[in-house]
């Protein structure tokens, strides 16, 4: 691993790994890279790209998302306009004493981080939401970069919630957490009327994808720190090069895993 671009690099004898398209495969921060290195590493005389999650996904950022970050951000920001969290259930009253107890939490930091205010539906008539709130969780997204912004969408695409991602992203909720508050109607009930389209078995609290979404996003963590003054620049470690034999008709998706 060494330096490149103003990031951090994973070489393979002494080389840049390149994306598909071509580019380095260069990440903002160290500890990604390290993970990355790791996923490299790890593989054999051919190259398993179902086992380099993180890797693939920082391609997506490099190959698309860098090349449409006003419209990734602007996708998310649609999300919000009919977020998850802003949907309650008229009745039961147990099912909607449980979704304020565990989403009222998230709502309230949004609202206070944005300086914005979201109006909240019962049932399932639409809310329209403010173009100032909307403008104002916008404005939330703006301190991340291509990298960050690749896992937010799909934390968003996957739990239906821009906001749950934004937090998991910030590391304001935990990834079970927030998983569980995704799937709180769900959970309720299967709790109330048993399993009708999940196995009773094997269904874990946080599918693989959505903790792969959140250590990348916990990985670029340390990019918004160093922007707000608490840490120092990081300088890539001294590591040995990965040894590893590519295989010639390795061609990751570009898309997220």
């Amino acid at each position: 691993m060494g330096q490149a671009d103003g990031g951090f690099a994973v070489l393979l004898d002494g080389r840049p790994v390149r994306t598909p398209k071509k580019l380095p495969l260069s990440v903002p921060t160290r500890s990604l890279a390290e993970a990355m290195a790791a996923e490299w590493a790890a593989q054999k005389e051919r190259i398993d790209p179902v086992t380099m999650p993180l890797s693939k996904l920082a391609i997506t950022a490099i190959d698309g998302v860098a090349g449409s970050m006003p419209e990734v951000a602007g996708d998310i920001v649609r999300f919000a306009g009919s977020d998850l969290l802003c949907y309650r259930a008229e009745a039961p009253v147990a099912l909607a004493v449980l979704q304020a107890a565990a989403w009222d939490p998230v709502l309230r930091w949004v609202e206070a981080e944005s300086g914005a205010r979201f109006f909240l539906a019962e049932g399932v008539m639409p809310v329209t939401q403010s173009r100032q709130a909307l403008s104002r969780f916008g404005d939330l997204l703006t301190p991340f970069g291509a990298f960050a912004l690749t896992c937010l969408h799909v934390m968003t695409t996957l739990t239906g919630s821009a906001f749950l991602a934004l937090a998991v992203a910030k590391g304001r909720l935990g990834v079970e957490a927030a998983w569980d508050a995704a799937h709180l109607d769900e959970d309720w009930q299967i709790a109330r009327w048993g399993w009708t389209s999940r196995p009773p078995s094997g269904a874990p609290a946080a599918t693989p994808k959505w903790r792969r979404q959140a250590a990348f996003c916990s990985c670029l963590r340390p990019i918004e720190s160093r922007r707000a003054g608490l840490f120092p620049e990081e300088q890539p470690p001294v590591l040995r090069d990965s040894r590893v034999t590519t295989d010639p008709g390795f061609s990751p998706r570009s898309g997220p895993c």
